[in-house]
């Protein structure tokens, strides 16, 4: 009965004509468990609704569906079970519960006859779920591009467009209540990492851990790159990005994008998945991807699903999280191509672009463009920032070109790397 659950409650007390209308059937409140029946809730329930004895919904044949809103693995996973042995069907959000024990959750609610609907917990309003497993299943999803965690996506746009450092950003996503108190799991890439594993599997058939996915945050992102994209037409964004070619190719890092794409145009905290099949073409789903209400919206949804009865139909067919092999084979990352923003701070002296642009060469790099600004002085010497756009390279050679780099004796501090997104 945290923010989302007094939404869910919200929407179930206050738009009961409507759920009713959807569902064919009245979807009663009958029993809210909380840990503290004291504390002030955010939505006035009736009479005797609240408890903090989970056996009271185990226990209740006439409980069929449960909103399980509770965060993080650790009692969710114990609850999930105790709920799913008891008879019931379940609708959660909890992103983090599914990637992490996705096969063992699922696999149990199969051997029981029963249905597990997740859709608020990728990209909170944006049905995203709904349209990849269902919708666009007459497609090969080819590839998937994503902003999918809000509050790095409020940090970046607080730091372009009103020349916050990061650190004021991260404060500011907090007051505003889109930052937790230790945001580590938003800012370094892994709750997109653990969405995007989520939407690899229902795209691609993907069996992969989210610690498994390459991932960069944004927490080391630099005011000056944002500048410095924006000279070149571009905005950063932090993606997570799924590509199918022979191989699949997944990896969450701050990107830039060509200012003018849908995806560069997202802000504040804001989500957005780009997704192309190769029948229906190019498709944007744009929306709030947290908060209250957005959130609460796609949970009422599954739980009307599971009502009317198409949430276990499509539970037993698309066969998630199964023991069946995976579909696809992931490719080594080292050997993903793309383009990249490079961004060196260098002494100021004669022949160091040849040499920077010679260890670019031997690592079969090639350069698009530069930016070479005026000197800053840096101690007792003067430094310039090199920004290099390259074409199409390998990760591992651009990877393996910078780190060469960096140990030259005319660059001064770690160099910036970023994929581009053409």
């Amino acid at each position: 009965m945290g923010t989302v659950g007094a939404g869910v409650a919200r929407l179930l007390l206050d738009q009961g004509d409507r759920t009713a209308r959807h569902a064919g059937r009245t979807l009663w409140l009958k029993r809210v468990v909380v840990k503290d029946v004291n504390k002030p809730r955010d939505v006035e329930l009736p009479e005797g609704l609240l408890t903090n004895d989970l056996a009271t919904i185990l226990n209740d044949p006439e409980i069929t569906v449960v909103a399980q809103l509770v965060g993080g693995l650790e009692p969710a996973r114990t609850i999930m079970l105790q709920l799913l042995e008891s008879g019931k069907d379940i609708v959660t959000a909890n992103k983090a519960l599914l990637a992490e024990h996705g096969p063992e959750l699922f696999d149990r609610a199969r051997e029981l006859g029963r249905s597990i609907a997740f859709e608020a917990s990728v990209a909170g309003g944006i049905p995203i779920i709904t349209n990849i497993s269902q919708c666009l299943s007459a497609n090969q999803i080819e590839s998937l591009r994503g902003i999918l965690n809000g509050t790095s996506n409020f940090i970046v746009s607080q730091m372009e467009d009103r020349g916050a450092d990061y650190s004021a950003a991260v404060v500011e996503a907090q007051k505003r209540g889109f930052a937790e108190a230790d945001p580590t799991m938003d800012v370094d890439g892994s709750d997109a990492a653990q969405k995007l594993a989520i939407l690899a599997h229902l795209a691609f058939g993907a069996r992969v851990h989210w610690t498994e996915i390459p991932r960069v945050g944004i927490d080391t992102l630099d005011p000056a790159d944002l500048r410095y994209a924006k000279e070149l037409g571009y905005r950063i964004k932090l993606l997570a990005i799924a590509q199918l070619d022979e191989l699949l190719e997944l990896h969450v890092s701050p990107t830039l994008v060509k200012i003018g794409q849908p995806l560069a145009e997202v802000r504040e905290a804001y989500n957005a998945v780009s997704v192309v099949g190769d029948a229906v073409g190019r498709v944007f789903f744009h929306g709030l991807g947290a908060g209250q209400m957005p959130t609460a919206s796609a949970v009422v949804a599954d739980l009307i699903d599971t009502a009317v009865g198409r949430t276990q139909l499509t539970f037993r067919t698309l066969q998630l999280w199964s023991k069946q092999e995976a579909r696809v084979s992931m490719s080594d990352h080292a050997t993903v191509t793309g383009r990249y923003y490079l961004r060196f701070t260098v002494d100021d002296d004669p022949g160091v672009l040849a040499e920077i642009t010679g260890v670019l060469g031997r690592h079969q790099i090639s350069i698009a463009s530069v930016i070479q600004h005026e000197a800053e002085q840096e101690g007792d010497s003067q430094v310039v920032p090199l920004v290099i756009m390259t074409h199409t390279a390998t990760e591992g050679g651009a990877s393996a070109a910078v780190a060469e780099i960096d140990k030259l004796d005319c660059s001064r501090q770690p160099s910036v790397r970023m994929r581009v997104l053409d």
